[in-house]
């Protein structure tokens, strides 16, 4: 039996317990699916260096996967242009069954195979990009399919899962699969196993965009100021690099369009 399935002994009369018991159990087990990343930093690692060398490139990084996996890809893909100032086909995240069951779910979509094909040609996948296939019990046809079809092409075939042994685990040419082990509702990955993906997929994007020149110190250099909010964010991103007061930071924007490197180089020199 898959990890994933089996039954949690520290959950079993969840049913039984207070409110306050619920929530302390939830937390100590998500807790351990956090910690369950750190044997696989070394695999994130090896993701985040061919990705981003793919990224600079010309390649692009794509996440395919289904339900719970699929929406965390597209919502990390989504974070990108805002985050790093890339443009939208950067980061690129397929679902299963399409956008249509990111609100809905529609379950059977993940034994379609040959659906995940059709999904990659439409963005013209090509041997530069890098692909991450999302499937926690690591079967779902939709993303075995994705991965081989990556792999016909020469792109490198990323997967994530928290089943060793599956079958995109072994397909694969890098797999990340922390042991998050039995749900605090069995089989309900959306919770520890669902959390460790997002952490996982936080940590290609933002190390690969790191890795690109778009963050400087801990800062979003390539930040587009696109609301109040951002745009009071560039505005502190100047101040801090440049060390220059609020007004004169605000004034150089403008003058230099709102890009915080122009307007670091228009400062400084």
């Amino acid at each position: 039996m898959l990890k994933t399935e089996m039954r949690n002994e520290k959950t079993k009369y969840i049913d039984k317990m207070s409110t306050g018991e619920m929530l302390q159990v939830i937390n100590d087990e998500m807790k351990l699916a956090v910690n369950s990343i750190d044997s696989e930093i070394e695999n994130i690692k090896k993701a985040v260096d061919v990705i981003s060398d793919r990224i600079k490139n010309g390649g692009r990084l794509i996440y395919i996967g289904c339900g719970t996996s699929g929406r965390l890809g597209i919502c990390d893909a989504a974070e990108c242009p805002p985050t790093f100032g890339v443009s939208g086909d950067v980061v690129v995240g397929i679902m299963a069954g399409g956008d249509k069951c990111i609100r809905n779910a529609s379950e059977n979509q993940e034994d379609l195979g040959e659906n995940a094909i059709r999904d990659l040609k439409e963005i013209n996948l090509n041997s530069r990009d890098s692909v991450v296939g999302l499937s926690v019990a690591g079967g779902a046809q939709y993303v075995i399919t994705a991965l081989n079809y990556a792999k016909s092409l020469g792109c490198p075939a990323i997967a994530i899962t928290s089943n060793k042994g599956s079958e995109i685990d072994k397909i694969s040419d890098i797999s990340i699969c922390p042991d998050t082990g039995a749900e605090v509702i069995t089989g309900s990955t959306r919770m520890k196993a669902g959390t460790a993906q997002k952490i996982i997929l936080n940590m290609l994007s933002t190390c690969a965009m790191i890795k690109q020149g778009y963050v400087y110190e801990n800062l979003m250099i390539n930040l587009k100021p696109t609301n109040i909010k951002l745009k009071k964010r560039v505005i502190r991103i100047v101040m801090d690099i440049t060390e220059v007061n609020e007004e004169d930071a605000v004034s150089a924007l403008e003058k230099n369009n709102w890009n915080i490197k122009s307007t670091i180089k228009f400062l400084i020199g």
